[in-house]
C-alpha cells in the first residue's frame, strides 16, 4: 500500500481529532453532495455532528481510522462490525485514493475478524464508489433527519475468505 499511495497513511481515531473529522464531514456534504440533495437536505445531514461529544464518543465506540495526506487529515471511515458505518473524503482529496485506501482497510478488518460480507448505506452520491468497488445493491432506504427526508441505498459486498496456505 506505501507504494501505491506513496503521500497516503493511516493511523487510528483519537478523541482529539472530533473536531477536524466534524470539519472533514460537514465539508465533504456541502461541496460534494450538491447534485444528488438539496440545501436543506445536506443541513439535515450535517446536523447529525452538532452534538460533538456524541459524535466523538460514536466515532471512538467503533474501528475508525483517519487518512492523511502528507500528515494532513483528509478522510475518515468507520467500521461498526460488518457495516461501513462512516466513509467521507475532504472535498481536496477528493479523487486521490483516500476513499478507496480507507475502504479497502475496512475490508481486510472487517475480513479478518471474520466478516464474510461488508454492508453499507451509501448517499447517492457515494453509491457508484461502492458499485466499482465490488458493492451490490440491495435496497433503497429513506431516512428522517430533523425535517427532511434523505435517500440511501444499502449496498452489500462478498469478502474473500482468506486463502489457506497451499504445501
Amino acid at each position: 500500500m506505501a507504494t501505491a499511495h506513496p503521500k497516503l497513511a493511516l493511523r487510528p481515531f483519537l478523541a482529539e481529532d472530533t473536531p477536524l473529522v466534524t470539519e472533514i464531514f460537514r465539508e465533504s456534504i456541502m461541496e460534494l453532495t450538491a447534485d444528488d440533495y438539496s440545501k436543506a437536505q445536506q443541513e439535515a445531514w450535517i446536523s447529525r455532528v452538532d452534538d460533538l461529544e456524541a459524535f466523538a464518543k460514536r466515532l471512538g465506540s467503533q474501528l475508525t481510522l483517519i487518512a492523511t495526506l502528507q500528515g494532513s487529515a483528509v478522510g475518515f471511515a468507520a467500521l461498526d462490525g460488518g457495516k461501513i458505518d462512516l466513509l467521507y473524503v475532504h472535498p481536496a482529496a477528493a479523487g486521490q485514493g483516500v476513499g478507496a485506501m480507507l475502504t479497502d482497510a475496512l475490508e481486510k478488518l472487517a475480513a479478518n475478524r471474520g466478516a464474510d460480507k461488508l454492508s453499507v448505506d451509501a448517499s447517492d452520491t457515494a453509491r457508484g464508489f461502492f458499485e466499482k468497488r465490488g458493492y451490490v445493491a440491495q435496497q433503497r432506504n429513506s431516512i428522517s433527519v430533523g425535517d427532511e427526508w434523505l435517500a440511501n441505498t444499502t449496498l452489500h459486498k462478498s469478502l474473500a475468505a482468506k486463502p489457506e496456505a497451499s504445501s
